[in-house]
């Protein structure tokens, strides 16, 4: 799962029978720190409650296509959660500095 942020949405006047019912949303994939990675991409949003501006997981590939269910969709991106909050605790520093030239 990666984490991104919902920034539009697309509107299709026609789309496949089995994203009837679903919207498509336009999502900037973020890091841990909700800095953009790369391209934004568009999203079917299978929790029908992802809104502009939300925080929201989503998954790729053949994780995407099967996440309803029952039903395969045609799609290579889909939002599964909505991210509530993120806390970091960030990792003790375990590298040791090599000594320099003047100790011994």
């Amino acid at each position: 799962m990666d984490l991104g942020k919902v920034i539009g949405t697309v509107v299709a006047t026609r789309k496949d029978s089995s994203l009837e019912g679903t919207r498509l949303l336009v999502v900037q994939p973020l890091d841990e720190k909700h800095n953009p990675i790369s391209e934004p991409l568009v999203a079917v949003d299978t929790l029908h409650d992802a809104g502009v501006g939300e925080i929201v997981y989503v998954v790729t590939g053949g994780d995407a296509v099967s996440v309803i269910p029952g039903k395969r969709m045609p799609v290579d991106v889909a939002i599964v959660g909505i991210v509530d909050s993120i806390s970091l605790v960030d990792a003790p520093n375990t590298a040791t500095e090599a000594p320099s030239e003047t100790e011994s």
